[in-house]
């Protein structure tokens, strides 16, 4: 009975880290042009400087220059993937726990986060050195897809591994 009590208690809470995700999608979109820019750039910075020491390659500045322009936009891009991914897992993961599976999963999650994506463009249209774009949407959909799939992936390997097991010793 307390089991149930509270399991009914922390499930709405499941749905946490999406709204946080969510909270950190808007916060780097509403970051003018020249901060996200820089922001990204710097990342990418940290990328070639790592890759430098780490293989012992011994590029000049202006090498580290040129990789490190050569390597933003994808960096850029990567970033956009990655948010939208993780926002799909945190939001694919609790409607999964909530008992949608099958097509239901990647069209109500999937639905709910490229939705999500293209209201982020619409809001970039108002910030500063930023504007709307189809592409972008395109690239959040995509990460938005791996995470979905990711969680159905997971949840159908936990369900035929570990937990049929259980089932079948609690129906002895």
């Amino acid at each position: 009975m307390l089991k149930a009590f509270l399991r009914a208690l922390l499930k709405p809470f499941s749905f946490l880290p999406a709204i946080f995700m969510m909270y950190l999608i808007f916060s780097f979109s509403s970051q003018s042009g020249t901060v996200s820019g820089n922001l990204s750039y710097r990342v990418s910075e940290i990328i070639v400087e790592s890759a430098n020491e780490a293989f012992d390659l011994h590029w000049s500045g202006s090498d580290m220059d040129y990789y490190i322009e050569r390597i933003h936009y994808p960096v850029r891009k990567l970033a956009h993937m990655t948010e939208y991914f993780l926002l799909a897992v945190s939001v694919s993961f609790p409607l999964y726990v909530y008992g949608v599976r099958g097509l239901w999963l990647p069209l109500l999650a999937g639905g709910f986060c490229v939705g999500f994506a293209a209201l982020d463009e619409y809001h970039q249209s108002f910030v500063a050195g930023r504007g709307p774009s189809r592409k972008d949407v395109g690239i959040d959909s995509i990460g938005v897809l791996a995470g979905v799939l990711m969680v159905q992936f997971f949840c159908f390997i936990g369900r035929m591994t570990i937990f049929r097991p259980l089932a079948k010793r609690r129906k002895r």
